[in-house]
């Protein structure tokens, strides 16, 4: 059974920087296009950020774009994501997810593996 493990989160003051992890186990991890999304309270869990098999294809919702990075080392199958420039608005769980396709609208129906989630929380 796969399973992903998120570490990383934490709280930090607005334009500060975090780097998220996402350890996977027991699942095909260099053939899995990945994912990262967010849920803040009141709303419903959103993707952020997408990444190809080989990383050679990534996406970012606009609200992130240029602030936030995805990548991956297959090799250690672990999954991250580099933000900087974090905003109030960034406060939220953040769920990495496996086995998924990145041309494909980035919804929960469309990723097979979950992580547990981690809270981030970033203060004015």
């Amino acid at each position: 059974q796969g399973q992903l493990v998120e570490s990383g989160g934490g709280s930090v003051q607005a334009g500060g920087a975090l780097r998220l992890s996402c350890a996977a186990s027991g699942l095909n991890f260099d053939i899995y296009d990945m994912a990262w999304f967010r849920q803040s309270p009141g709303n419903e869990r959103k993707g952020v950020s997408c990444i190809s098999w080989n990383g050679r294809t990534t996406t970012y919702i606009d609200s992130v774009q240029g602030r936030f990075a995805i990548s991956r080392d297959n090799a250690k199958n672990t999954l991250y994501l580099q933000m900087k420039k974090l905003e109030p608005e960034d406060t939220a769980i953040y769920y990495c997810a496996a086995r998924g396709d990145c041309s494909e609208p980035m919804v929960d129906s469309n990723f097979q593996y979950w992580g547990q989630g981690i809270q981030v929380t970033v203060s004015s």
